[in-house]
């Protein structure tokens, strides 16, 4: 049998390059030498006979499509090599949770005390960022798991539908459709909307405008919920969201009224992600069961949603 001929540190190093885009970068984020990196990288570059990164001026070093591949195999090998020797003391260790930054609030917070509270030795670090990012940071070996909204994920990532969670309209409470409990887009729309202008929560919106046959006038913009809503309250136009909130009150004190749609329309779904390539680890095994319990579509003391004020 051959040697493998390099170990975990020089692992550590080139997977530290891929996330920084620099030697220099990376030499710092893992506490080492500069030289060390490039040689480490060298090394496992001459082991596979073709480079692993781009070398571009000005813009750092970036993965060839081969060096992806490599590198999302180089993080998996990794994260096993962690959990075979860890010892056998129960779960312990560090998940690395993903969560939509305007999904995360809602739920991520009770997830990760109710993780803390049932598996004591293990620990949950938090990473925000839209779907791109959290995708390339599970494809990566960076993120364990994400919680996101299934829209236009791709198939590089295995997918656990937890709840659908479907659209509804936000308005001020003295605006004439405030008492009507259900509205059409078409009637929402003869008013300015506010709109989540991430890019993936931003074509889900305008989408369920167009399957109503209607073109929204854009008031604003926003990539926050709170400030969506806060100018919802002030009568700065109408929203349409898919997350609810248990209250109904903005974050400057005003109110919000939630609305059913009547419209068929599809709805979102919160899910979790991970990197099809990557074994999840007995940490991510046992956050998936904890979350298809607390957020399963089935109603239940811990799974179902008080009674919503509004929330993308």
């Amino acid at each position: 049998m051959k040697p493998i001929p390099f170990d975990f540190r020089q692992i550590r190093y080139l997977l530290a390059v891929a996330e920084t885009g620099s030697t220099a970068a990376a030499a710092r984020a893992v506490h080492v030498s500069q030289p060390s990196v490039s040689q480490a990288v060298a090394r496992i570059e001459a082991h596979f006979g073709q480079p692993l990164f781009l070398r571009r001026p000005g813009q750092g070093m970036q993965p060839t499509p081969f060096g992806r591949h490599k590198l999302e195999a180089l993080a998996g090998l990794m994260a096993q090599g962690r959990a075979i020797l860890a010892p056998d003391a129960g779960l312990v260790g560090e998940l690395c949770l993903g969560v939509y930054s305007t999904l995360g609030p809602r739920h991520a917070p009770r997830l990760i005390r109710a993780f803390g509270a049932r598996h004591p030795g293990a620990r949950v670090r938090l990473v925000e960022d839209d779907l791109h990012g959290l995708a390339q940071g599970l494809r990566r070996g960076q993120v364990d798991l994400a919680l996101v909204y299934d829209i236009g994920l791709s198939a590089d990532l295995d997918i656990v539908p937890l709840r659908a969670s479907p659209p509804f309209a936000l308005v001020a409470p003295d605006h004439p459709l405030a008492g009507a409990g259900r509205v059409g887009l078409a009637d929402l729309a003869q008013d300015p909307v506010v709109l989540i202008n991430l890019p993936e929560s931003r074509g889900y919106f305008l989408s369920l405008f167009q399957l109503a046959g209607v073109r929204p006038r854009i008031a604003a913009e926003t990539g926050s919920i709170e400030m969506l809503r806060a100018m919802v309250a002030n009568g700065l136009g109408v929203g349409v969201l898919a997350t609810d909130l248990p209250h109904d009150r903005a974050c400057d004190g005003g109110r919000v009224v939630r609305l059913a749609l009547r419209d068929a329309l599809p709805p979102s779904r919160i899910a979790l992600a991970r990197a099809a390539s990557l074994a999840p680890t007995a940490l991510a095994e046992a956050f998936t069961r904890l979350c298809r319990e607390l957020l399963s579509d089935r109603p239940g003391p811990d799974g179902t949603d008080p009674p919503p004020g509004g929330g993308a």
